[in-house]
């Protein structure tokens, strides 16, 4: 916990700092949101194809999902979807032929189970 899944349009991979952008987000929502900063994981998925709006190659997207414990106020958890969108911003480079649609869902997650295997 948290796990985080990013989607984004595979015309966005060079523009997108994918390491800065989880390294800065783990260490800024572990202090938001009280959680130990090792637990935190992000794995990200390049979208070859979607379709967006009407279709127009000119569209793209990031699409973060942050699935954290149950129990966080509604206005930490509002301040965790803020702080993710602004952290996208930072770890971005706009690309000047695409409009780029940055959304971002935070939810909380049910039946968590977790084991650490140390080496």
């Amino acid at each position: 916990m948290p796990q985080i899944t990013v989607e984004y349009s595979a015309s966005f991979a060079e523009a997108f700092d994918r390491r800065g952008f989880a390294l800065a987000l783990h260490s800024a929502a572990a202090e938001l949101i009280g959680s130990a900063l090792p637990d935190f994981k992000t794995r990200f998925y390049s979208i070859a194809e979607a379709v967006i709006g009407s279709g127009e190659a000119t569209e793209a997207m990031i699409h973060v999902d942050l699935a954290i414990l149950p129990g966080r106020d509604p206005a930490i958890k509002a301040r965790l979807g803020d702080l993710t969108l602004a952290m996208l911003c930072d770890h971005i480079r706009p690309e000047p032929e695409l409009n780029t649609q940055l959304t971002v869902e935070v939810r909380d997650i049910e039946n968590y189970h977790k084991r650490v295997l140390r080496g």
